[in-house]
């Protein structure tokens, strides 16, 4: 149970207050968007799997404004979530096949909940998905474009939805007996740098078997490193994107505050070790990494098989992956961790025979 005192200390953190304007603005497409071209998913790191193309497909129809600046931001993020979103999908589909009911699935601090969305669209009626943000512009966007009568939105913090808020409101019926997986993103770095309590307050509201996937922006011990992958991803990344001027100006309005809540990949560690029996890194761009993970082996290992591998050039990936970072010495994750080869698209249609 996470105590008042952190309750209040996260309503007054970054996310609400400083960076509230920054948010705003770029999800109503008044700033913030790419001003030299949009990001295009390359299906070629992604081997041309049908999978993630039919991913790719529906989740740009649902982009809105932050989507444009999130996925020109950030280092192949576009082709990881479309490489994760096919994997979260048919590990979803199989829980339902399973159990023989919706899957229940939450992203929080996800902007206009376009990942929930697009899960929630191609399940068609399998997946109950919701999804957060304090931003109006999200929830204006969300409502404009929602997809999937499948899929709700929260206008709120994620510390908001406790307990009681699950009890009480019938928008959130479908989520009263938790989620199969939950997802965050870089959303607690905007709050605090206490992810024990932060986990706390997430995890319990996880299924037996369910799975928490987090895309964070992790410290280094050596500010060196940390500066040249930052300098890597905005000079040889972002500027594709954006100009000079624009990468500044960001630089200065909310990168430098939201550093001080990044953790590093030890405290990280540290934290997950506290809920759960296996971690695995599944992505690496520079300073960004995908997490899974549970108390179940079996969740781990299916749904790292239904990826797969990362589709992102060498030069900007610094780790080994899939990578165990909390495992257990009776039933070790590490040796059976295996990547799904791709479902790869005929290039060329058929010549049709003569009649």
């Amino acid at each position: 149970m996470v105590d008042q005192r952190t309750i209040e200390r996260w309503k007054n953190a970054p996310r609400l207050t400083s960076f509230a304007a920054f948010f705003e603005r770029t999800a109503s497409g008044q700033g913030g968007a790419p001003d030299i071209a949009e990001p295009q998913g390359d299906m070629s790191l992604l081997d041309f799997d049908l999978e993630s193309a039919v991913f790719s497909d529906t989740q740009r129809r649902l982009w809105g404004p932050f989507d444009r600046h999130y996925f020109a931001s950030i280092p192949y993020r576009l082709e990881e979530e479309c490489r994760l979103g096919a994997a979260i999908l048919s590990f979803c589909l199989r829980t339902w096949a399973r159990a023989a009911c919706p899957t229940t699935i939450y992203t929080l601090g996800t902007g206009t909940g376009c990942l929930a969305r697009t899960l929630a669209t191609l399940a068609n009626g399998r997946i109950e998905a919701l999804c957060c943000s304090p931003t109006d512009a999200n929830r204006a966007w969300f409502l404009a474009n929602r997809g999937s009568e499948h899929v709700r939105f929260f206008h709120g913090p994620f510390f908001e939805l406790d307990d009681n808020r699950y009890a009480t409101d019938e928008a959130l019926l479908p989520f009263r007996g938790g989620f199969d997986v939950l997802m965050e993103d870089t959303t607690f770095q905007m709050y605090d740098r206490d992810r024990i309590n932060q986990l706390g307050f997430v995890v319990p509201r996880l299924r037996p078997g369910g799975i928490l996937v987090q895309v964070q922006k992790l410290a280094h011990k050596d500010s060196d490193i940390y500066e040249e992958r930052e300098r890597q991803k905005d000079e040889l990344f972002k500027s594709r994107f954006f100009s000079t001027g624009h990468i500044l100006k960001k630089k200065d309005e909310v990168l430098r505050t939201m550093t001080d809540l990044q953790v590093d990949l030890a405290t990280t560690v540290a934290a997950l070790r506290a809920f759960f029996r296996y971690s695995v890194v599944t992505w690496n761009s520079g300073n960004f990494y995908t997490i899974v993970s549970a108390n179940s082996r079996a969740s781990v290992l299916e749904l790292v098989s239904l990826m797969l591998k990362p589709a992102i050039p060498p030069g900007y990936c610094y780790e080994q992956l899939p990578l165990a970072i909390v495992d257990t010495e009776m039933e070790p994750l590490a040796p059976a961790l295996t990547w799904r080869t791709a479902n790869a698209m005929m290039r060329v249609a058929p010549t049709r025979l003569a009649s």
